[in-house]
């Protein structure tokens, strides 16, 4: 019987979903500097990896130097710069992810096939294209409401989409870079190196920008709410989503990605008070729509093949 779903790309939604409650969460952390944030919910997840890792050491010495060195890229870019960049931007609109950085989202695809037909040679079909088209639209007409940024709120705003634009290049150009170093090994040893290496990164940037003494200030509740991250947008979906990116194409993962600012519309609509506009339900019927048809799986994603053609 034909596979219809893949499973890769089930994995890869299921983490998008996880990771659009991040803000309803990182909101209670705003008195924290974002180094801080980023090194402790790191910490958590290594510590919680350790015991794996130390059982099957033996796998570390299969990784290629390329790999390694992918890894420890991928922990700079998406695991330090690109989430201290987001809880950055976050800070600047009040902790609101709706309107601004929601940017992250809508532009990390383009940065990640880019990427990854460059790095990884991934040749992209002309329906996967048309698909990736207009998931992009459904993604902007659901988290815009009046289809445009909103600038009233002053230069927090513009520094906030600037920051956002900062981290969707980092986390694009980082699900490449992860995908290749996913080649013939664990996705769990992956995350593990890259939660090791990104606490060193964080710690670096926390002392460069002067930080470093808030990362033993935390309070209690904060603590809890780091503890709330690493098991539900951290570690975990970050375990999720790599994966599905083992068994799909990082383009196809990039764009599917896309069911993140749908989820925060419908959060924000929930926790919120923000109510849907019909440009947010069109968007989010377009986006649904599109990310499903993404979803179905009836070739082989391996190898070189064209993506959806």
């Amino acid at each position: 019987m034909k596979k219809l779903i893949h499973a890769g790309s089930i994995a890869v939604v299921i983490a998008a979903l996880l990771w659009s409650v991040d803000g309803l969460l990182r909101r209670t952390l705003y008195a924290l500097p974002a180094p801080t944030i980023v090194f402790w919910e790191h910490l958590l997840g290594f510590v919680v990896l350790v015991p794996i890792l130390l059982r099957s050491l033996k796998q570390f010495k299969d990784l290629t130097p390329k790999q390694w060195g992918a890894i420890i890229f991928v922990a700079l870019l998406s695991g330090a710069l690109g989430t201290i960049l987001y809880t950055a931007a976050l800070g600047q609109v009040q902790f609101i992810p709706f309107s601004v950085v929601v940017l992250l989202q809508q532009l990390n695809p383009v940065f990640a096939i880019i990427t990854a037909a460059i790095l990884l040679k991934e040749k992209l079909g002309k329906r996967f294209v048309l698909l990736s088209a207009l998931a992009l639209v459904g993604a902007y007409l659901a988290t815009f409401p009046n289809l445009s940024v909103n600038l009233a709120t002053g230069s927090g705003t513009l520094i906030a989409a600037l920051l956002a634009v900062g981290a969707a290049a980092c986390w694009g150009i980082g699900t490449a870079f992860s995908k290749y170093a996913l080649k013939g090994t664990s996705y769990i040893h992956i995350t593990g190196l890259r939660f090791g290496f990104t606490i060193v990164f964080a710690l670096l940037i926390a002392f460069g920008t002067g930080t470093a003494g808030t990362i033993a200030t935390l309070t209690w509740t904060q603590f809890w709410y780091l503890i709330a991250i690493t098991f539900s947008t951290g570690l975990v979906a970050l375990l999720i989503y790599y994966y599905g990116l083992q068994k799909v194409q990082a383009s196809r993962a990039a764009v599917l990605e896309l069911a993140w600012p749908l989820s925060s519309v419908i959060l924000g609509w929930l926790f919120l008070s923000q109510g849907l506009t019909w440009t947010q339900a069109a968007g989010a019927v377009l986006l649904v729509g599109t990310t499903y048809m993404l979803t179905k799986s009836d070739r082989s994603v391996a190898g070189n093949k064209d993506i959806v053609s």
